[in-house]
């Protein structure tokens, strides 16, 4: 049973955050304003969720008095209702408990996410476009958009690196959990003698900065534009299109040449800087999950692995899970059909998120 002192509380900031966005000098600041839209959305599905829990608890002592008090057919009523209730009753419980659970802030945001080849040459950048495909896949299928920000593609197909956003709600929040070293076990198509290799690619998956975020002062930066090229070094346009930025406070570099317009280009290369910037300004706030990120990340080497890509035995193994959820079919899992994997990481996840709230 879930305290009424909790939900008070929750109901009570519910009505004070609604408050607080109906002030004027909460509408002229656009950075409280989105904090305390993004609170508010959070809040009324746990209020309503809140509500119907509370109602249903005031409806079964309500009906124990009665079948306390009542005989015969009004008796009978009143236990048939009363067991109905007390099965909706843990479903009500186990749904607000989960809305309970301490949120990630930006879990509702837009993703920017960065596939780059790790070790493995040539097959490490296939991979690397097979993880795109597969990310396009499973965008599709859960309604997010596909917009891509910049393209190195490799030499024998794939890419050595391909940043893009993902946009719809909560992206962030479903894709962040990508973030890490990807393993390849197959044979490649240049392999002669049907040799297995083991390739590897590392995904990032940051949260999209708003400007309200990060303030990137314009004496910060160092602007360069130059050709675009594709493959092989071919010139892919005629005009000064393709732009590089460098944050040099930080030395961050971000290039982008995948529009024929410098300007959509110098765009899509902020958004990128903004994301890397507001990143880098949580991994300060929060330290020791900054720790856990370049650990799951690494160098790109095989052995710093969260997941491997098994085509021989047509199995994809999350190393971060256990049991039934740690093996899956690889066929399924390139078409797109990661959820059940994410439900996993996710639920996993919830369960530390609430032994902390308990603790």
């Amino acid at each position: 049973m879930i305290e009424s002192k909790v939900l008070d509380e929750i109901v009570a900031r519910y009505k004070e955050v609604s408050e607080l966005l109906a002030q004027p000098e909460v509408a002229s600041d656009p950075k409280q304003l989105e904090t305390l839209g993004r609170e508010y959305s959070d809040l009324k599905d746990t209020v309503a969720v809140a509500s119907k829990y509370q109602g249903v608890v005031s409806e079964i002592e309500g009906l124990k008095e009665m079948i306390e008090q009542e005989v015969g057919e009004m008796a009978e009523l009143a236990e048939a209702e009363l067991e109905d209730l007390e099965e909706t009753l843990p479903r009500l419980e186990a749904q607000l408990e989960q809305l309970l659970i301490p949120k990630d802030p930006e879990d509702a945001r837009d993703a920017i996410v960065e596939i780059r080849a790790g070790t493995g040459g040539d097959e490490a950048a296939l991979f690397a476009g097979d993880l795109f495909g597969l990310y396009e896949r499973f965008a599709a299928n859960v309604g997010l958009k596909i917009e891509i920000m910049d393209i190195s593609h490799g030499t024998a197909g794939g890419f050595k690196e391909i940043i893009f956003a993902a946009k719809g709600k909560g992206a962030f929040g479903l894709l962040k959990y990508e973030s890490g070293v990807h393993r390849v076990q197959r044979v490649p198509e240049t392999e002669s003698q049907g040799r297995i290799h083991t390739s590897a690619a590392t995904v990032a998956v940051l949260p999209e900065a708003e400007e309200v975020d990060i303030d990137i002062h314009a004496n910060d930066l160092e602007i360069d534009v130059y050709r675009s090229s594709g493959p092989g070094g071919q010139s892919v346009n005629t005009t000064d299109s393709a732009v590089r930025i460098t944050h040099k406070p930080t030395g961050l570099v971000v290039t982008c040449q995948d529009e024929k317009s410098q300007h959509k280009n110098k765009d899509k290369a902020l958004r990128v800087l903004r994301a890397r910037l507001y990143q880098l300004e949580r991994d300060r706030l929060h330290a020791e999950r900054a720790d856990a990120r370049r650990a799951m990340v690494g160098s790109g080497d095989r052995s710093a692995k969260i997941r491997t890509y098994n085509w021989p035995q047509g199995r994809v193994t999350d190393h971060r899970l256990e049991g039934a959820d740690k093996n899956h079919a690889l066929q399924n899992v390139i078409s797109g059909d990661l959820e059940p994997i994410l439900t996993a990481l996710r639920l996993a996840d919830n369960a530390e998120r609430m032994a902390s709230r308990e603790n």
